[in-house]
């Protein structure tokens, strides 16, 4: 089987979702992933497509918009408009 490869059109960005930290309570205990709503709006930049408007390079940790953009691959990765890209983490 061949691996799957995706490439964004245009001004949309790949991103590979990073996951949170488990969380720990103040005694000591680890939280589910499913104990929390909130999912992670940190990852890292896969792939770009080719519009001159995209500010964004592989490999960079981004912060995205809550909401945003389409899961593809179970969540693993997510497409957003290059809009969609609130800030470079360094």
């Amino acid at each position: 089987m061949s691996k799957k490869i995706i490439k964004p059109l245009e001004d949309y960005v790949l991103i590979k979702i990073e996951k949170e930290e488990k969380k720990k309570t103040d005694s000591g205990i680890f939280l589910p992933e499913s104990a929390s709503e909130e999912k992670s709006q940190i990852g890292r930049v896969a792939a770009t497509g080719d519009s001159d408007k995209i500010k964004v390079k592989k490999n960079q940790k981004v912060i995205f918009k809550e909401f945003s953009g389409t899961e593809i691959e179970g969540g693993k990765y997510l497409m957003v408009k290059n809009e969609d890209i609130l800030a470079v983490v360094e």
